[in-house]
Parts: C-alpha cells; structure tokens; sequence
C-alpha cells in the first residue's frame, strides 16, 4: 500500500505569487518548512516567514527577518508591525505583519516591493549550521 502524505497548503500564497512574478529569473525563491510554518528565501538570505496556524494566532501572518535597529525605520511604512510574540521577548528581531490587522494585504505586498527592491532592512543571511547539526540531519534523512 502506498501512502502520500497530504501536501500542506501554503499560508498566504499571494505572497509568493508577488515574490515570483517580481524576481528576475536569475534570483532564487524557494521555500523550507520551519517551525510549522514557511520560510521564504531570496537568494541566500531568509526573508520571510509565513504563518497560519491554530495555536498562538496573534502571531499568524508574514514575518520579516530584520533587525531590532531597523523596527522605527519599518513600523513607519508598517503601521501595525510588532514583535513576534511566541518568543517570550518584548522584543524581536522577526517583526509580524498581523493576519488579523485591517491593512493586512497591502502591508504583505509591499514588504514584498521592499524585498523586490533590495531593501536592506529585511532578510538575513542564515547562520552557518554546526557540523553536528548537519550530520543529525544527514542522519534522519
């Protein structure tokens, strides 16, 4: 008997849609599950993380990889951006574009126009795995 797991559907997709349409055909998207959410990546930085999920929903919608530095500069142009609240911090660096926020789907949009635009105050070059993590990984897969 041969089993498919069921193909989880992708929290807000309009976002990648925008993503790809933008993006010239040398410049990589792809995306990775993390954290029982998306990950968008452009090229080698991390740039996004799209959530939708039953638990903790006040943290569902897009979140911008950006740093502490950059959050004035940003809630400027994201009126309704905060910190991700499952961390237990008052502050993060992942900043959410709340799901739940009246302006919801043009603030999702026009992170992506920054993103498109190279903006440098989203997205982060992930940190280089530890050997011993990516040999736990060879190992599982």
């Amino acid at each position: 008997m041969v089993s498919s797991k069921a193909r989880k559907r992708v929290p807000f997709e309009f976002v990648l849609d925008a993503l790809a349409e933008g993006l010239s055909d040398a410049t990589p998207l792809r995306t990775n599950p993390m954290f029982g959410c998306l990950a968008v990546y452009v090229g080698p930085k991390i740039v996004l993380i799209l959530r939708d999920r039953p638990t903790a929903r006040l943290d569902n919608g897009v979140w911008l990889a950006t740093t502490a530095e950059h959050h004035a500069g940003l809630r400027h142009h994201f009126p309704s951006m905060r910190s991700v609240g499952i961390f237990g911090k008052k502050i993060t660096d992942w900043q959410v574009l709340p799901a739940d926020s009246p302006d919801f789907e043009t603030a999702a949009l026009r992170a992506v126009e920054f993103i498109l635009a190279g903006d440098p105050r989203i997205g982060k070059i992930p940190k280089e795995k530890s050997a011993r993590a990516k040999r736990r990984k060879k190992t599982r897969g």
